[in-house]
């Protein structure tokens, strides 16, 4: 199985895809890797087969695809089915089920203040994912205090609206930065 890393590629901005509209964009973008943050039962293989079509790494949000249930049929089915080069969630099962089906996995922290932080370290050091998602991602010193107690690569996302914005949460150690904003796909 291939590192999370190198799917990254040199790109370290990844697409964060919300609807149709920005997938085909995703695909024509310097990105390396998109995650697919829309979507159900119904379009979910045509969306990661025209991904990958398009040489790009896909990760769907399993907390966000309707019609998939949150859980370990539900992942089971994904990795069978859909073959996405991994997911992200939330969810700790979630983690320890797609990585028992071979695929990587992103574990998405919500970091609103210390307790979360910490939760969320736990929760990473028992998961062991193959990266961590922190959002939002604006904040450099807690992507920083992240990045010092795992091992896993940072992925910085959420609220992130221009260049500087990338360039402080990169410098403070994060791996990459998922954005939804298309013209920021462009490194």
């Amino acid at each position: 199985m291939k590192r999370i890393a190198e799917l990254f590629g040199e790109s370290q901005v990844i697409a964060a895809v919300r609807s149709e509209e920005q997938l085909r964009q995703a695909v024509n973008s310097p990105v390396a890797a998109i995650f697919l943050l829309h979507g159900d039962i119904n379009v979910l293989l045509d969306y990661v087969d025209y991904a990958k079509g398009h040489n790009k790494a896909v990760f769907p949000h399993m907390d966000l695809m309707a019609g998939i249930a949150g859980d370990k049929a539900g992942v089971e089915y994904v990795a069978r089915e859909v073959a996405p080069d991994g997911i992200i969630t939330t969810r700790s099962n979630l983690i320890k089920a797609a990585r028992k089906q071979g695929l990587l996995t992103i574990q998405r922290l919500f970091l609103v203040d210390s307790t979360a932080v910490e939760t969320g370290i736990h929760a990473v050091l028992e998961n062991q994912p193959d990266a961590v998602e922190v959002m939002p991602g604006i904040l450099p010193k807690v992507v920083a205090k992240i990045k010092d107690r795992i091992t896993q690569p940072v992925i910085a996302g959420g609220l992130i609206e221009d260049k500087e914005e990338i360039e402080q949460v990169l410098a403070a150690g994060a791996q990459a930065v998922s954005v939804g904003n298309p013209k920021l796909w462009a490194n």
